[in-house]
């Protein structure tokens, strides 16, 4: 097991070398979906090259995380209201032990969102947790409750989606939801002022700072942690109509660039000084590329610092992923894009099948897109477009895939997969 104060530089490094061991977050050490392990399974099926396949109770679609022989995830059970954790062996599949952290009281959702859907995040001594409501915890690695915090509930049309981000001893969370009141719209599809991020000190659980987005509207995008050319540690999220950059040490909001679109699920993408976006509805929908810094940036950008906009093959619900000089995506509907991630120049489009909704992963120079019937489609990541394998498992997927210690690890509806030899 690798310290912890390892995680905590690695995670700083976008995308450079990341802890191969380890998938702390959603879309691993810098949350960017990148790994750097070798000899990953490429074909695999529902009872081929599968170490072990775990039932899992209740109703969740948060992706897992692995910590040296710890695999977590939450669910929900009790229609919802039940939060719980759940430890697996990685090694068996066996469970360690499936703790109740406390009791919520359910709200609207989607229909294909869950009341567990945000990712929960460890740095090797305690995993922490967030559920549908808005709570938190945290438990060390016997199941032990270490802290809840249940001081900022949250309400949005489409429940909770964003996950957790552990940096240098912060737990940062996006909150973009909307009003509750009369007029729903309010939040939804009207911009208002409420929505902010907040940071926990993961050792208490009390508050360090939280600072308020502006004028937004609804998203579901996890922040990612950005290393500035002037020393400075930027917290890079994006919302409804808004793409931002904080201060991570005192949650200053540094500057706001305009993105027009709410209801946003895909998590920003970091590459080469630049932040890739996806967004807009009613004819509005494209990828953007902002450059994240340029001397005297500050305050309200608007589109100042906008390089390219690509009108093609906009992905509603799956992240992107950036594998240098290329820039992947899946739309919703199955089709696969490459562009250059500099200029924004589309390279290949090709239809794959199926519907997605969980973001990809790199490793190995492949690209790993899990479909929502559970088939993975691995590609090169490269310029031209090759299929490499397609690999069923079966059942139903919307968690996006953890990579650890050679094996990927692949939630469905009812089971949690260990894909490749132990």
């Amino acid at each position: 097991m690798k310290h912890a104060a390892y995680f905590l530089v690695s995670i700083l490094l976008v995308p450079a070398a990341v802890n191969a061991d380890n998938w702390p977050q959603f879309r691993g050490p810098n949350t960017q979906g990148h790994s750097t392990e070798t000899s990953l399974p490429l074909k695999w099926s529902a009872t081929e090259n599968i170490a072990w396949k775990t039932e899992l109770p209740g109703e969740a679609w948060s992706s897992p995380i692995v910590w040296g022989d710890h695999v977590f995830v939450t669910t929900a059970t009790e229609a919802g209201t039940s939060c719980r954790v759940i430890a697996l062996h990685r090694k068996t599949g066996a469970m360690r032990w499936n703790q109740e952290v406390f009791k919520q009281t359910t709200r609207r959702k989607e229909a294909r969102n869950t009341y567990a859907t945000p990712t929960p995040a460890t740095d090797g001594r305690r995993v922490y947790v967030c559920f549908g409501d808005g709570s938190f915890a945290a438990l060390d690695f016997d199941g032990r409750l270490v802290w809840t915090n249940r001081e900022y509930p949250f309400y949005g049309q489409h429940g909770l989606g964003t996950a957790l981000l552990l940096h240098d001893g912060l737990l940062i969370m996006a909150r973009d939801g909307s009003s509750d009141g009369e007029d729903k719209k309010i939040g939804w599809q009207t911009p208002w002022d409420k929505s902010y991020i907040v940071a926990l000190d993961a050792t208490t659980g009390k508050e360090r700072w939280k600072a308020g987005r502006g004028l937004s509207r609804i998203s579901h995008g996890t922040p990612a942690i950005w290393k500035a050319p002037d020393g400075r540690t930027l917290v890079v999220s994006e919302a409804g109509d808004v793409l931002q950059g904080f201060d991570a040490k005192t949650g200053t909001r540094l500057w706001s660039s305009e993105v027009i679109g709410e209801g946003k699920v895909p998590s920003v993408v970091l590459g080469d000084g630049l932040a890739f976006t996806s967004g807009g509805w009613g004819g509005k929908e494209s990828i953007k590329a902002f450059r994240l810094s340029r001397p005297g940036d500050a305050g309200d950008l608007k589109e100042s610092n906008l390089v390219w906009e690509q009108r093609k093959g906009m992905p509603k619900v799956p992240s992107m992923i950036y594998v240098k000089p290329y820039l992947f995506a899946i739309t919703d509907g199955g089709v696969a894009t490459c562009m250059k991630a500099e200029t924004g120049e589309l390279l290949w489009q090709e239809r794959i099948g199926g519907n997605f909704s969980a973001s990809p992963v790199a490793a190995e120079g492949r690209i790993y897109f899990v479909g929502d019937n559970g088939e993975t489609t691995i590609i090169k990541a490269a310029p031209e477009f090759t299929v490499l394998a397609k690999n069923p498992l079966g059942e139903s997927v919307q968690a996006s895939p953890a990579v650890s210690q050679g094996q990927l690890f692949i939630r469905t509806e009812r089971h949690l997969f260990a894909i490749g030899s132990n």
